[in-house]
């Protein structure tokens, strides 16, 4: 965290903060609060109190809600006094870190809110800014949705396109797949995407630990959902919205994955106001 702010500073002063070097006197002081302006759920307030702090040791910082927590609009978020130029060139940056983390865990929240009382997970997946998979994973976890595989290297996913490698393979791409993935990684949990109801009986006889089912319309959830009978954990994913959620939670499925948690969650409104 120290290191991203340390360099999203850099990237915003450059030679310096122009502007209130010329308008602001060096032993100027100031009082100023971190406010939401929309209700949200609060994620990476230490992110803000970080850029702060690395601005000027002389600032004081009071953090008034917690990361995860629901907050109305209008709520003072953090409380912040010292140097005015530290606090008016941290400001950016500590917004930044607040409102894109903030987005996707007031986004996420929608989601888990939306499949309350059906026992479906709602999962975050790779599609996440570069860079920033660790923030955006926290402010999922935050918004109450939990975290798919964090890289390629936690959990053996095998998608389409390494089925498409191994056409031709024996009984099955998908049996052959498992195969060698459990010889070459035992002790690591085993998911297969699947996109019919055929492969979903060829993973379940392989012994896949999870099968994702890849844009499967509500009727093929279900008979997936009958056909493992508990026997593998079903991911459901793909296509995967507010107004549909519910539907698909309803089906049985265990987990649903939406990528939009991370790559479509907009920014919420919080604002600096100086007192």
């Amino acid at each position: 965290m120290r290191r991203a702010v340390r360099a999203a500073l850099r990237e915003d002063l450059g030679r310096g903060d122009l502007t209130s070097i010329a308008l602001v006197a060096p032993r100027a002081q100031a009082r100023a609060v971190l406010r939401a302006r929309e209700p949200l759920v609060l994620a990476g307030l230490d992110f803000a109190v970080e850029a702060f702090r690395l601005r000027s040791p002389a600032v004081r910082v009071r953090p008034c809600v917690r990361d995860g927590e629901s907050v109305p609009a209008q709520a003072v978020l953090l409380e912040v006094d010292g140097p005015a130029r530290a606090l008016l060139s941290a400001e950016r940056v500590a917004l930044n870190f607040v409102q894109r983390l903030s987005g996707i865990a007031t986004h996420t929240a929608r989601f888990v809110r939306a499949v309350a009382g059906t026992g479906a997970r709602i999962l975050d997946t790779r599609k996440t800014t570069p860079g920033w998979r660790t923030f955006e994973k926290y402010a999922v976890r935050c918004g109450g949705g939990h975290n798919h595989r964090f890289g390629l290297h936690d959990l053996i996913l095998i998608k389409d396109n390494h089925l498409r490698m191994l056409q031709g393979a024996s009984p099955n791409p998908v049996a052959a797949a498992v195969a060698r993935a459990r010889q070459r990684w035992p002790g690591l949990e085993v998911e297969v995407e699947a996109d019919t109801l055929e492969q979903v009986d060829q993973a379940l006889a392989a012994g896949a630990d999870r099968i994702l089912l890849d844009n499967f319309t509500l009727p093929d959830l279900r008979e997936a959902v009958r056909r493992v009978a508990g026997r593998a954990r079903l991911e459901a994913s793909g296509g995967i919205n507010l107004d549909n959620v519910r539907a698909v939670a309803e089906t049985g499925v265990n987990d649903i994955s939406v990528g939009a948690l991370t790559h479509s969650a907009p920014a919420v409104d919080i604002g600096l106001d100086f007192l």
